[in-house]
Parts: C-alpha cells; structure tokens; sequence
C-alpha cells in the first residue's frame, strides 16, 4: 500500500506543478500558494473528521515538540517552488529537479538516523542511483 500511495503521491505532484504554475502566472505567486495552502487546510480537516470522526488529533499534535511541525513549513515551501519553476523551467525540470534534492535530503536523513528516523546505510548501489538521477535531472534543464 505504501508503494501505491507514493506512486499516486508522484503522479500527483506533477498535476500539482502544472496547475500551480498556471495559478501562479494567473493570479500571482503568492496568492497563488495562499490558495492552495487553503485548500489543503479544508482538504485536511475534512479527512480528519472523516477518518477519526474528531479534532482530538490536532490536540495531541500541538502538545508534540515544536520541531515536529516542520512538515507544514516544508509543505508551504514545496507550493511555493512547484508554483514558481514550471513557467520558468517546466513542469519536467521543477519535478526533476525536486525529486533530485528528495533523494539527498532523504538519504542523508537515512543516513545519519536525523529527525527520530532509523539508520539506513548509503551502498554503492543507492549512490548510483542517486548519480544517475541527479544527471537525469541535470538533463531535464536543457530545452
């Protein structure tokens, strides 16, 4: 199941670059990611009174350290950059490029054991494959 989320979660982050993009041409950058932050908030809030049928939830998670609230600041952050590259660069590039500095960041997350996560070592095979990704992404820049 995790896998299927992750591919749906990649098939959808493209869509996500497009339509941000556009947004962002239309009505402005900013605006654009208020929109969508928005969106996500009702999106979210919904899902929850759906599946636990209570706000109880976001109780327990406000009394959690301050530093595992990161996730949204990250996800303002990935709005905000899928919604300026594709005008500039493309919708293949934005997610190349973003799925390139995914797998850095997550393999030294793996890596050193950062953010309360297990210990994951770095082989040769996961070091090509982040070359070759990387050289993928590189790629993606050129027109």
């Amino acid at each position: 199941m995790a896998v299927v989320l992750a591919t749906a979660a990649g098939l959808a982050g493209a869509v996500q670059a497009a339509v941000m993009g556009e947004l962002g041409d239309r009505v402005g950058i900013v605006p654009a990611v208020a929109v969508s932050v928005i969106v996500s908030l009702v999106c979210g809030l919904a899902a929850l009174l759906v599946w636990e049928r209570s706000f109880a939830g976001l109780r327990a998670a406000a009394h959690q350290p301050a530093w595992l609230w990161i996730g949204g600041v990250m996800s303002v952050f990935i709005v905000f950059a899928v919604t300026v590259g594709p005008p500039r660069i493309g919708v293949t590039a934005t997610i190349a490029t973003v799925i390139a500095g995914n797998l850095v960041s997550a393999a030294a997350i793996d890596r050193f054991g950062w953010l309360g996560v297990e210990r994951v070592g770095l082989g040769w095979p996961r070091l090509l494959g982040f070359a070759l990704l990387a050289a993928g992404a590189a790629l993606t820049l050129k027109r």
